[in-house]
């Protein structure tokens, strides 16, 4: 698993071999970049963030804070030690707890994000509680943009369709990238 552009472009991440998540692969995390464009100053989120490779490709493209949700305690060290091999200059968070409690302290402390990127585990119903907890706990910036990486064989319900709605589709394989909005309540 290698950034595929950037500043550290072509580093090697490491992943956990034993681990039983399955990280992004790096054409999907290609694509995404390709399609997100510019991200110079912008602040990302990487909810199910695994060992950090979709948020450290954003910080090897230019955003500027980069903050990780990921309550697997191996994952978290393992996004330590990543971010230590590609010694970029942005600002790092790690929230070492599940979306649900991640989510609530940044809406708490009045965190927001440009671009949030969800990958949770598929066909375990996570899709839905993602953006049931994004509803809740709205950290989006005004005109930013959600990303939900998913199952093509996953179906989920956009939760309150007068906030949350879809603006694009790729499907890769047996991947999809669900491009979202999120109006303020």
């Amino acid at each position: 698993m290698r950034i595929t552009g950037g500043e550290a472009r072509g580093r090697t991440l490491s992943f956990p071999s034993r681990s039983k998540e399955r990280p992004t692969s790096d054409f999907l995390r290609e694509a995404l970049f390709n399609l997100l464009g510019i991200l110079q100053g912008k602040t990302f989120l990487d909810l199910f963030a695994g060992s950090g490779s979709v948020g450290l490709e954003a910080a090897s493209r230019g955003a500027q804070d980069v903050c990780f949700v990921e309550k697997n305690k191996n994952l978290v060290e393992v996004i330590k030690k990543n971010i230590l091999t590609c010694s970029l200059d942005s600002n790092y968070r790690i929230i070492d707890k599940d979306i649900e409690f991640g989510l609530h302290d940044l809406f708490r402390k009045k965190c927001g994000f440009d671009i949030i990127f969800a990958d949770p585990p598929y066909n375990r119903d996570l899709t839905g509680v993602t953006l049931k907890a994004l509803s809740k706990h709205n950290v989006l910036n005004k005109d930013g943009i959600l990303v939900i990486q998913h199952s093509i064989k996953e179906n989920f319900s956009e939760p309150g369709k007068d906030t949350i709605y879809q603006i694009d589709q790729r499907k890769y394989g047996e991947n999809a990238l669900t491009f979202l909005k999120m109006e303020k309540k």
